[in-house]
């Protein structure tokens, strides 16, 4: 949220006008688990969930997380944060999760940390069906694909 109470993307900034579809990523750190969820005005306040203007800046948020550990991602913000054009996000996403119901989840993904950082030290790319498997389920979510097409993604995203 920025400091007028408008919402911009964690990754590039992109202020969110009305009728553009836009995602949010809640993070659970103590469960090392995040949910992809649709646009909610009131759940993009809370501590602990950004907004993410595309499918790739969900998928880079993910990455992010995934060799991290958190969702903050201060060096896209330190471009255009400036004077802090984001205000201070005072309600805590992993203390009122119970808020969940008033957005749509379209996934979560959760990992077991150690194996995880295992998995990114062997080979990186292992990771890359998780990804595509969110990237896939983000599109659809998108819309504007026939019901054909719908069924023979749902057949690559389950793999």
């Amino acid at each position: 949220m920025d400091e007028l109470g408008g919402a911009v993307c964690a990754i590039c900034g992109e202020e969110r006008l009305g009728g553009s579809t836009w995602f949010l990523v809640a993070e659970y750190r103590w469960d090392d688990k995040l949910k992809i969820l649709h646009w909610s005005d009131y759940l993009a306040a809370y501590d602990g969930v950004e907004a993410a203007c595309s499918t790739a800046h969900v998928r880079e948020l993910v990455v992010h997380w995934m060799t991290t550990g958190s969702l903050r991602y201060p060096f896209a913000r330190a471009l255009y944060q400036g004077g802090s054009r984001r205000k201070a996000k005072v309600l805590s996403f992993a203390k009122h999760n119970e808020n969940i119901g008033t957005a749509r989840e379209i996934g979560e993904l959760a990992v077991h940390r150690e194996s995880l950082e295992r998995a990114l030290a062997e080979n990186p790319l292992s990771l890359d069906t998780i990804l595509d498997a969110l990237l896939c389920a983000l599109e659809r979510e998108c819309g504007g694909e026939s019901e054909a097409e719908t069924m023979d993604e749902q057949k690559v995203c389950s793999v």
